[in-house]
């Protein structure tokens, strides 16, 4: 991470206790579930991972600085040239609504960040992520850090050594499935989403 927007320097942050989201018991309030049927965006995958990067660097309500500095934005860039980081986006009139974006690495899928200009945006690029995630094969999602927001989903925090206990067979396994920019309707993805992981595929 880093301290500031305008900031060089790079940290590494270990955190006592990590935010996962289980994609085993991944939760979706009723109501957003509706909405994601209904589809209301158009979901792209990867279409503008700069444009997902910068919008979630933007200052916001509550948060006038970043921690998306330039050198952090150039490793993403660099990383999602090699297929490596991916973005989940909601397009609705040509325009980019929201979503989010992550590191895919084996079968972890380590989310980043996520912005929303539009009502339920970041939520439904989040099911669409677990969806996809489920559907593919990968077998972690890491969310780092706990917040509120995420809680509406069953995010758990677990001691960084369980962290890593499970982060080892998940870095040495491949996803077996489709990947992430499959075709996906708004009914699969609540499906896909709350499956049981033995019946995803």
């Amino acid at each position: 991470m880093g301290e500031a927007r305008d900031d060089p320097r790079v940290f590494l942050i270990e955190p006592e206790m990590r935010g996962v989201l289980p994609l085993q018991g991944f939760r979706i309030p009723s109501r957003l579930r509706r909405t994601v049927r209904q589809e209301p965006f158009e979901i792209r995958v990867d279409a503008s991972f700069d444009q997902v990067l910068d919008a979630c660097a933007a200052p916001g309500p509550g948060r006038q600085d970043t921690w998306i500095n330039a050198p952090i934005r150039n490793l993403y860039l660099d990383l999602h040239r090699m297929g490596r980081a991916h973005s989940v986006e909601c397009w609705a009139d040509g325009r980019l609504a929201g979503g989010l974006y992550g590191v895919s690495s084996g079968s972890a899928f380590f989310g980043e960040s996520m912005f929303s200009h539009a009502t339920d945006a970041s939520k439904v690029a989040l099911v669409h992520l677990v969806a996809r995630l489920k559907r593919g094969g990968w077998s972690l999602l890491d969310a780092q850090f706990h917040t509120d927001h995420l809680m509406q989903f069953g995010l758990t925090e677990v001691p960084q050594a369980t962290y890593l206990r499970q982060l080892g067979p998940a870095l040495s396994r491949l996803p077996s499935g489709p990947p992430l920019d499959s075709p996906m309707s708004g009914a699969e993805a609540v499906g896909y989403a709350l499956q049981p992981m033995t019946q995803a595929s």
